[in-house]
């Protein structure tokens, strides 16, 4: 199976934010695509990034590091960044890592930001 089998990126605009759902397994071989993603995307429209992981099957040090490129772009345009939980392993990764403590999660990529 290709990378591109293996990992898709859709971006769609909800009132306030720019939603980017992740389906497949970020890892060092699609980790670049996220980062292109946010990087070619004009955030000025948007009060709010949120990274779905909800459709994550699997993570790596490498898909940790995009997420967190990525929430460091966002926010030196100026907005805020939120995650949605993703899967158990997703999440496992983020806790033992402790990295789930500099990320605001919400249930949903519609939730109302804290």
């Amino acid at each position: 199976m290709n990378p591109e089998e293996q990992f898709r990126i859709v971006t769609r605009n909800g009132s306030d934010r720019l939603i980017v759902e992740l389906e497949g397994e970020l890892d060092m071989t699609c980790a670049g695509q996220l980062d292109e993603t946010i990087a070619g995307t004009d955030l000025s429209s948007c009060e709010v990034v949120v990274l779905d992981l909800r459709g994550v099957r699997f993570l790596d040090s490498t898909g940790l590091k995009a997420i967190f490129r990525a929430r460091r772009t966002v926010h030196e345009s100026g907005r805020r960044f939120a995650v949605t939980k993703g899967s158990t392993q997703v999440q496992r990764l983020l806790s033992l890592t402790r990295l789930d403590d500099h990320l605001l999660t919400i249930p949903t990529p519609e939730s109302v930001l804290g």
